[in-house]
């Protein structure tokens, strides 16, 4: 078996995309292009297909021998694959859990040394908004989502430590086209700094393991990225220039309401589902 490339300042040989048919992999198998000779992308869903330097593989993340066949023969692996909002536990386990796993060990027995994971602001999102935290923060899931998401960081933190597979955990926070309530004001993160994140954490010539919260340049901001200074990642954009508009057209809400008090919103009072 060849061993994975290691990344360089350029381009990774052969990248994979997982969650290629996901709101943010769409954006992502768009601009990821220019950092690969050849993207494979793939999902459980149905994707569009290969276009040039592409290579299309679908596949079941909960699927362990599918995962281990998608893995083989990249250089590096921005795992965006899995259920993206708070939901029953089963689902959640198959897909972000177990699925990250696969991946991992995919990754191990494949010589891949380097992932972006993309976590989740949710993994602190019982934390109080009157707070400003980093990186080193105790995590406070808001669910079964944050939870699959911070065992997801602490998986890839083992095994950097003890197979030296280099991870960015990126707590993405709230990444659409536009703002769309005040919540957002401080998670916002637009489409061209979620790239540019992607981009500092395949390219940083050490990485090791790094949690960062992907957010823009938003004055209202809970998080302190001091701890990934590392990555060079500078937000370009910011949801202030959106602030009047989201003022506007959103009320704010109780200030007893937990979405109001914990950084995590509506999530913090999602379900049960039995």
């Amino acid at each position: 078996m060849q061993k994975a490339q290691t990344p360089t300042q350029q381009q990774v040989g052969r990248l994979l995309l997982t969650g290629a048919a996901g709101g943010l992999g769409q954006v992502l198998r768009r601009e990821l292009k220019a950092f690969a000779r050849v993207l494979r992308v793939s999902d459980r869903e149905p994707l569009a297909p290969a276009g040039a330097g592409e290579e299309v593989v679908p596949c079941d993340l909960a699927d362990r021998a599918a995962v281990h066949r998608l893995v083989e023969g990249v250089d590096a692996i921005a795992h965006f694959g899995g259920i993206s909002v708070e939901g029953p536990f089963d689902p959640i386990l198959q897909s972000n859990i177990v699925g990250v796993f696969n991946v991992y060990e995919a990754a191990r027995k494949h010589g891949v040394k380097r992932v972006v994971f993309a976590s989740s602001n949710h993994v602190v999102g019982f934390r109080r908004q009157d707070e400003r935290i980093d990186a080193d923060a105790p995590v406070r899931p808001d669910g079964m989502y944050g939870i699959s998401k911070a065992f997801g960081e602490n998986l890839s933190r083992f095994y950097f430590d003890r197979y030296g597979i280099e991870t960015a955990c990126l707590r993405i926070g709230s990444s659409f086209p536009a703002v769309r309530d005040r919540r957002m004001l401080a998670t916002f993160l637009s489409y061209r700094d979620l790239v540019e994140l992607v981009r500092c954490a395949l390219f940083v010539p050490r990485l090791g393991h790094t949690i960062v919260f992907g957010a823009s340049n938003n004055s209202a901001s809970w998080w302190d990225n001091r701890a990934a200074a590392h990555l060079g990642f500078v937000p370009r954009d910011s949801a202030d220039a959106q602030r009047e508009r989201v003022e506007a057209e959103s009320p704010p809400l109780d200030p007893q309401d937990p979405a109001r008090i914990y950084q995590g919103g509506v999530f913090v009072r999602t379900g049960p589902f039995d």
